[in-house]
């Protein structure tokens, strides 16, 4: 990945606060005729960041594709949206600007391994639910549904674990511009229906 200085997402709890916010990433392997291949997958980061596991249909071809220990590539992207040059306060004053695409981005890169053992995903499956589930007031379970009903649905998934070996963590979101372009780009994004998203992570 690209990342000026200006760019850079350095604190360690900004980038997993990041990751976690999003929840999933489109896993890039390589195919055996060198083709990549990409699937959205949701995703739990361990807290020793040296893990990642996730879950994939066993009817998506991508995983028998998937040698173990291949290298990976797992994309977590954030919002994004196009600025307008016309936002800059610098366009009344000297004209010198051009449209661009703010965005945030985490690359988690190393190596992936195909867990196909009902065991290791009901535990992969219910590490993740229990993360997304535990916000609510009233949390749901995997063990809330008949034993059965899971077993079927753990038959149709297959497991995914990737060895984190490199982070790099990208937002950019006009820090190389003047305070005026900055509060221009978020109030135009504003008005003009840009992601909110962009906009608030801009305005602090």
């Amino acid at each position: 990945m690209y990342v000026p200085h200006f760019n850079a997402m350095d604190d360690p709890d900004d980038i997993r606060a990041f990751v976690e916010s999003i929840g999933s990433a489109e896993l890039v392997t390589m195919g055996a005729d060198g083709t990549p291949v990409a699937t959205l997958l949701p995703i739990l980061w361990s807290v020793d960041g040296a893990t990642v596991v996730a879950h994939m249909a066993r009817a998506n071809a991508h995983w028998r594709q998937i040698a173990d220990h291949s290298r990976c590539l797992a994309i977590v992207a954030g919002p994004q949206a196009y600025i307008s040059p016309s936002w800059y306060a610098a366009k009344a004053e000297h004209g010198r600007v051009v449209p661009t695409w703010n965005y945030s981005a985490v690359h988690l890169s190393g190596t992936v391994l195909v867990h196909d053992d009902p065991e290791w995903v009901r535990d992969a499956v219910t590490r993740l639910t229990d993360h997304h589930e535990q916000r609510r007031d009233q949390p749901w379970a995997v063990t809330d549904a008949p034993e059965a009903y899971i077993d079927k649905n753990l038959k149709a998934i297959v497991g995914l674990e990737l060895s984190v070996e490199r982070v790099e963590a990208k937002a950019k979101l006009s820090q190389n511009r003047s305070d005026a372009d900055r509060a221009g780009v978020v109030a135009g994004l504003r008005a003009e229906g840009g992601d909110p998203a962009v906009a608030e992570a801009m305005d602090v």
